[in-house]
């Protein structure tokens, strides 16, 4: 059962700590911190424990404080056996090095404390074991195992298979999972859950769990995802929820008034100088961009306007650049850092008293955790300020802004019954011994991620991994373990899977540049992987300020020919942006059906709910308005279709604000029906806000024909085969047969570059295609694709409500309305240059003016 704990008082901790401990407490500390009045005692009577707060409330102290108390008890007594007694697991390698620092510190103050007191205590060890671990100090680990075990999932995974080291972890009293926010939505959080109950299952007493998580929702979900099952039973938590404790201050910021008639440059002007100002104004400043790419340029402008130090810090950059910069930081040595994702997790980084978002988080958990990175010190305010050039970001953030002011979280998704871990786990498992398949199946389903996983399907990865499928032996795919179906038992196959098993172990697939080569063989420059991924033949795509059209991929490239003058059809800076959530998304239908029914009021409205400044109040008004002389403003209760026909090209703006993964699901299973329906090539673009189709033009869709479009049934297996021949499905299945030990990285100390990889995975791609559609690592392959990065679950809960409580406006349109401008750019080609980019959306702007009879000086005529 999950239930919410209650805060203790001081007399009730105290009297559960080891005397050492609490003097110690008490010459450092006044008083506890709320995750600690709830956790200590808790965990202190045996009870699994998830901490959700923000940073710098002490939660780790938290969650260490009873196995410190455990183990100066065993210390003093004399019984300190030599096993480890706590497992401590974090995604980050960094923060494992500061974790085994902030024990060794407390612990020698505490050993000169019982030093003076003429108490003797025997040595408590702590260490860190991960991928950079060197041999020496493994081996002295074998031989002296350490008292608390500091490590990350894939190394735990490791340790369980090693006959030697894993007879040191059957008496594990706690498991301390850090970080929990940062795994438990991907398969990184999905591999560990089958560690924990692999761990689990060699106990010889009682394993306590405790998850610690920054802002999380829905906490009782993530909790079970932290304790998992006992054989079919629920296991027991205690919820620590004291998020609610951390004082926030987030505005939302934009340095121009005016979205449409401004040059890129004056924008950029405005923009740095905003930034300069704020950090000028502060101590030290931590910035977020989404892109690695902006953090660097950032940084170059900022050095031009700061003379204090400034630097970056993303995962391009080496190890030691990244540490260099957290350790400048810590220090007090820098004015400023500008990150892109890396620095959101709880390394710890020292001061900040502000924190800088430059476009839309895209999430409310997301703005929360950056933001909760200044003030951190529990009784401090977090101040965040997000700055948006935008009026589709200004909406977003104006909402989601308000939504983190009152902690409404996006709820997040496990995945669910991933395949291709369970294959990697249980070659582990065989590793470990013989199994029958009831023992292991159940063992599997103790993890909350597979709870519901099929017998049937259980079986399939067990006949793929004993070499059932003889034919793929000729694609040097072979088997891992022996299976005896008519008994049910499996077990290792020869003495080759150990080592391979621990060179191919983990989830991140391995990300790199793809080639970019003209099909004479001229290589041009490379993409990112996950912008090669969006490409249909026939793409046209710019770089190195040329044109390209795709012709079809080979290996780790993609061949093109050169085009002149033709048009683009992929912008170049699609690949990196985030995806907005889908709770926020339709928080922000919700915000446009307001905003539509209070338009006369809307300034002072949105400045007094909203907390927006009158200039960008104003700047919101005149977008909504806008849009409604023009066309229709979609909401939660209107999906508005706009058709823009009888130019070069016939465009159908869909209003669907669901979110860029749901909107692609929907895109690429609406371009598929309109592709069979009018036997030509249908081209889409897509963002967080809807989609366009995009039809030559002697190609036209009547609204009946956009009206049939939105049936529900066949709409997976429209779907599937959408996703034929796209490279969206030949690196997502190049991932998964490399999760599945289909395609090793790693044969014997050899690494396989990713080419090698890709070559291997496309062959076995199009074999199982033909011959076996419903093979377990291709079925994952689907499942990933449309579960995962597409929220078909989504997709499908917004066209449930299509025709019933939505109804759907069609709408011709002489240009592009406001709402679709930024789709409109996305389709019409690719926008090299900033530049080319405010010209267009200028050019639109005044099309929409003249239409509405406002001509140039609209915003006065509008907000007068």
């Amino acid at each position: 059962m999950i239930i919410y704990g209650k805060p203790y008082s001081d007399s009730e901790i105290l009297s559960v700590m080891h005397p050492l401990l609490r003097e110690w407490f008490l010459s450092n500390f006044k008083t506890f911190t709320p995750p600690q009045r709830f956790a200590i005692v808790e965990s202190h009577l045996g009870r699994n424990v998830l901490i959700t707060s923000p940073t710098g409330s002490g939660k780790t102290l938290a969650a260490f404080m009873s196995s410190l108390s455990m183990l100066l008890h065993k210390a003093e007594k004399g019984e300190l056996s030599d096993e480890v007694h706590v497992v401590y697991v974090s995604p980050l390698k960094a923060l494992n090095n500061d974790i085994k620092k902030n024990l060794e510190e407390p612990l020698k103050e505490i050993y000169e404390l019982a030093e003076k007191k003429g108490i003797e205590l025997d040595q408590i060890r702590v260490a860190v074991r991960t991928g950079d671990t060197e041999t020496a100090e493994r081996q002295r680990q074998m031989k002296k195992p350490p008292h608390i075990l500091i490590t990350t999932p894939e190394t735990l995974a490791i340790t369980l298979c090693s006959p030697k080291f894993s007879k040191a972890l059957r008496n594990v009293k706690f498991l301390i999972v850090d970080e929990v926010h940062a795994m438990a939505e991907n398969k990184r959080g999905v591999h560990l859950s089958l560690s924990m109950e692999r761990l689990q299952r060699i106990q010889l007493g009682k394993m306590v769990r405790l998850g610690l998580s920054a802002t999380i929702a829905p906490l009782e979900e993530v909790a079970r995802f932290l304790v998992g099952y006992e054989y079919g039973v629920e296991r027991d938590c205690v919820v620590a929820d004291v998020t609610f404790e951390k004082k926030t201050d987030i505005k939302v910021l934009s340095p121009i008034s005016d979205f449409f008639n401004l040059s890129a440059e004056e924008i950029n002007e405005r923009l740095y100088d905003t930034i300069a100002e704020l950090v000028r104004n502060s101590k030290t400043t931590l910035i977020f961009t989404n892109t690695r790419s902006a953090t660097e340029r950032v940084v170059y402008h900022l050095k031009k306007r700061i003379k204090e130090p400034i630097r970056a810090h993303h995962s391009s950059l080496s190890k030691e650049v990244r540490l260099e910069v957290e350790n400048e930081l810590k220090e007090g040595k820098l004015k400023c850092v500008v990150s892109s994702t890396s620095l959101e997790l709880g390394i710890d980084i020292g001061y900040i008293d502000l924190v800088i978002l430059i476009g839309s988080p895209k999430s409310i958990n997301r703005a929360l955790q950056r933001i909760g990175r200044s003030g951190h010190r529990l009784h401090e305010v977090s101040v965040g300020r997000i700055i948006v050039l935008d009026p589709d970001d200004l909406v977003e953030c104006t909402v989601l802004a308000k939504e983190a002011m009152n902690r409404n979280l996006d709820r997040i998704r496990i995945p669910e019954n991933c395949l291709d871990v369970l294959c990697q786990h249980l070659v582990g498992m065989s590793i470990e011994r013989k199994w029958t398949v009831d023992e292991a199946l159940a063992v599997v389903r103790n993890a909350y991620p597979y709870r519901n996983l099929s017998r049937e399907d259980f079986v399939s990865v067990l006949r793929y991994l004993s070499g059932r499928f003889s034919e793929l032996e000729r694609k040097n795919v072979y088997a891992k373990i022996w299976f005896d179906e008519k008994e049910g038992v499996f077990g290792r196959r020869g003495k080759m899977v150990r080592p391979i098993y621990y060179l191919n172990i983990g989830t991140i697939p391995d990300e790199v540049a793809v080639g970019v080569i003209t099909k004479e063989g001229k290589m041009v420059g490379r993409v990112e992987e996950d912008f090669a991924e969006r490409l249909v033949v026939g793409d046209i795509f710019v770089l190195a300020g040329k044109t390209f059209r795709y012709l079809k991929s080979k290996g780790m490239n993609i061949i093109v020919e050169e085009v002149e003058g033709e048009k683009p059809t992929v912008p170049s800076w699609f690949s990196e942006q985030l995806p907005l959530s889908y709770d926020l998304a339709l928080r922000i239908q919700k915000f446009r059906g307001e905003m539509e029914k209070r338009l006369d009021s809307a300034v002072e409205w949105l400045m007094e709910n909203y907390d927006l400044d009158e200039k960008s109040a104003n700047a919101l008004y005149r977008f909504f308005v806008e849009q409604k002389l023009f066309s229709e403003i979609p909401t939660d209760k209107k999906l508005v279709i706009e058709k823009f026909e009888g130019g070069e090209k016939n465009y159908y703006f869909f209003h669907t604000l669901i979110g860029r993964r749901a909107n692609s699901a929907i895109s690429r299973v609406f371009a598929y029906r309109v592709g069979l329906m009018k036997n030509c090539n249908v081209q889409m673009v897509v963002n967080d806000n809807g989609f366009a189709l995009i039809l030559p033009p002697y190609k036209f869709l009547n609204d009946t024909e956009i009206e049939s479009l939105f049936i529900i049934p066949n709409f997976e297996e429209h779907l599937i085969r959408s996703l034929d021949h796209t490279e969206l499905l030949r690196r997502r299945f190049r991932h998964v047969a490399v999760r599945s030990l289909m395609v090793l990285r790693n044969y014997l100390g050899r690494e396989k570059s990713v080419w090698k990889q890709q070559l291997n995975a496309d062959a076995i791609l199009s074999f199982l295609k033909r011959y076996y559609p419903d093979f377990p690592v291709l079925k994952e392959t689907y499942r990933e694709i449309m579960e995962d990065s597409m929220e078909i679950r989504n997709a499908l809960d917004y066209l449930s409500r299509v025709g019933k409580e939505i109804e759907i406006r069609i709408v011709r349109t002489p240009y592009p309305s406001p709402f679709a401008f930024n789709l409109f750019v996305l389709g019409e080609e690719d926008v090299v240059l900033m530049e080319d980019r405010r010209k267009i959306l200028k050019e639109l702007h005044e099309k929409v003016m003249s239409v509405i009879g406002c001509g140039e000086n609209s915003g006065s005529t509008l907000s007068s």
